[in-house]
């Protein structure tokens, strides 16, 4: 099953920070520079075209009983998406070390309807 992959807004964003920051840490280039990040970050969104639910669904969503959202690991980051029929919405890519419950409900808890 090969699906299109796109990117929300908020996870070029993420990309583009995370981009930045690796830049500024240790360069652009290199095995560990900010060009081989976005390249292994980007390599595992593309696998997501042929097996787009290898994916775990994301624990703290889980809890939540919201069972949509999946994610991927490239240590140490997350990248967590939606499968919609054949189109995979990235909505972040962020590092897991942070606390990702707080930025997953900034991001995706607070755009759901209130009863």
């Amino acid at each position: 099953m090969d699906v299109r992959i796109q990117l929300a807004a908020e996870a070029e964003g993420d990309l583009l920070a995370l981009y930045n920051h690796r830049q500024k840490q240790r360069g652009t280039e290199g095995q560990d520079g900010a060009d081989a990040l976005l390249n292994m970050l980007y390599e595992a969104m593309e696998g997501l075209a042929q097996f787009p639910l290898r994916g775990p669904i994301v624990a703290e969503l889980e809890q939540l009983g919201m069972t949509d959202w999946r994610q991927l690991s490239v240590w140490p980051y997350r990248i967590i998406y939606t499968v919609d029929g054949d189109v995979v919405t990235i909505a972040v890519v962020a590092d897991g070390r942070r606390d990702f419950a707080a930025l997953l409900e900034q991001r995706l808890l607070q755009r759901l309807p209130r009863s």
